[in-house]
C-alpha cells in the first residue's frame, strides 16, 4: 500500500526555492502571498491554471506538488474502474456480437490504464 502523502507540497518546494509567499504570490499575479498561504495550509485547492503556474515556478510536476490530491483521486478512480469493469463483464455476456467487440475494447482500455500513469507518485519527499 502506498504511503499517505500530504495534500500538497507547495510550502516544501517554495522553501527549497528560497522564495517568500509574497514573491510566489507576485509570480502568480496576486497582490500578496495571502492566497499562497491558503494553498500551503490546504485551506483552498488552487484552480488548474494556478496549479500549472506553480509547476512552472518550481519546476515540479503538478502531480508531485499536489501528491496527496493525486493519490486520493487515483484511489477513487481505481474503485470506479473496478466497478465499471464488473458492469462491462456483465454486458459482455449479452448475445449481441457487435456489442461484445465494443465491450472487449473497453475492457482492454481499462486494463491498460491500471498501470501507474505518474512516475514517482509513491516516492516520499525527503
Amino acid at each position: 500500500m502506498a504511503t499517505p502523502r500530504l495534500e500538497n507540497y507547495l510550502r516544501t518546494y517554495r522553501k527549497q526555492s528560497g522564495l517568500t509567499q509574497d514573491e510566489v504570490g507576485f509570480l502568480l499575479g496576486r497582490h500578496n502571498g495571502a492566497q499562497v498561504s491558503r494553498y500551503e495550509k490546504r485551506h483552498r485547492l488552487p484552480p488548474l491554471e494556478t496549479a500549472l503556474a506553480c509547476e512552472e515556478i518550481f519546476g515540479i510536476p503538478v502531480s508531485e506538488l499536489f501528491a496527496g490530491v493525486r493519490q486520493a483521486v487515483g484511489r477513487d478512480i481505481e474503485k470506479r474502474r473496478l466497478e465499471l469493469r464488473a458492469r462491462l463483464q456483465v454486458q459482455a455476456k449479452t448475445p449481441r456480437a457487435s456489442g461484445a467487440l465494443v465491450v472487449a475494447h473497453k475492457l482492454r482500455s481499462l486494463d491498460d490504464r491500471e498501470r501507474p500513469v505518474v512516475a514517482h507518485q509513491n516516492v516520499p519527499i525527503t
